[in-house]
């Protein structure tokens, strides 16, 4: 029997899905970088939460409200209150306090680095996931990566730069855990996403207001606060997980997996360019490293 031609679509989907994640990590190295200008320039990690999820929280709300608010979309606010805490204000706030703290190069490696390492982790021991050789050996190329700028943060920075490093290491942890659930709980990306910004739209917000108030973020300026707003409430934050989303669906989740190493390159390239901080030699040696232990995690 003849085999079948190969799907006129296939090209298209590959070059689609490779836009998507691309664009994903693009989005999201925009947003850390932004968030450093910001916070260089007046701004507090509060207020960079407020917009993260103030104003996603507002655009997603009619859209969770047709899937049904009283269950989230069938979740259930026990599980969407779990989700928001480990995927939410906790852990932007985590990223953001850790920028006060350490250069860029820190965190746009560390987290998404230790979020790699202990998704290995979790999936293997609650998912049952096997640990191949290669897997292993990718572990151990973050687990170095990530020593090479602890070590930078404590020779040249101080005990606040590991404290930085740490926040970011938590924060990569958690977003861990918020991946390992989605998988567990079979929760679409898309509707994590919806359901994490309303419930930060309900909880945070005004807490934001009690707890911090209005004055430096006012003091900051419009264009900065526009800045924000655009970048951490959307560009940041609703449309790379709607992207990376789509990559998954068109390349699976394995070829898509691979673009989130374009966050950390894309990161420090952008905040050489953008706000002149330039990435130390072992801050490019511990990203290298990094990408190398990612790239070995990831194989198929």
């Amino acid at each position: 029997m003849a085999a079948s031609p190969p799907s006129p679509k296939m090209p298209r989907a590959v070059l689609i899905g490779s836009l998507c994640g691309a664009g994903a990590a693009l989005s999201w190295a925009i947003g850390f970088v932004t968030a450093k200008y910001g916070l260089s320039n007046g701004m507090t990690p509060a207020d960079l939460a407020f917009h993260r999820f103030a104003w996603s929280g507002l655009l997603l709300l009619p859209f969770l409200a047709r899937e049904g608010v009283s269950d989230l979309g069938g979740l259930g606010w026990g599980r969407g209150i779990v989700l928001m805490i480990l995927g939410g204000p906790t852990q932007a706030l985590l990223a953001y306090t850790g920028f006060t703290l350490v250069p860029l190069g820190h965190g746009t490696v560390i987290q998404p680095g230790m979020a790699s390492l202990s998704g290995l982790i979790l999936a293997a021991v609650f998912l049952h996931e096997s640990l191949r050789p290669a897997r292993i050996l990718g572990a151990i190329g973050i687990v170095l990566g990530l020593i090479t700028l602890g070590a930078e943060s404590l020779l040249t920075i101080g005990t606040h730069g590991v404290g930085g490093d740490l926040m970011f290491a938590c924060a990569g942890f958690f977003w861990a855990v918020f991946s390992i659930l989605l998988r567990y709980w079979s929760v679409p990306g898309t509707r994590a996403a919806m359901i994490v910004a309303v419930l930060a739209l309900l909880f945070y917000v005004p807490l934001h207001g009690i707890v911090f108030g209005y004055r430096q973020l006012l003091e900051a300026g419009l264009g900065m606060n526009v800045l924000q707003a655009l970048v951490q409430g959307g560009l940041a934050g609703v449309i790379p997980i709607y992207l990376f989303t789509r990559a998954i669906m068109l390349l699976g989740a394995g070829r898509a997996s691979l673009f989130t190493a374009l966050v950390p390159v894309s990161s420090v390239i952008l905040g050489a360019l953008l706000i002149r901080e330039i990435p130390t030699w072992p801050q490019i040696a511990g990203l290298v490293i990094v990408l190398i232990g990612f790239r070995l995690a990831v194989r198929q």
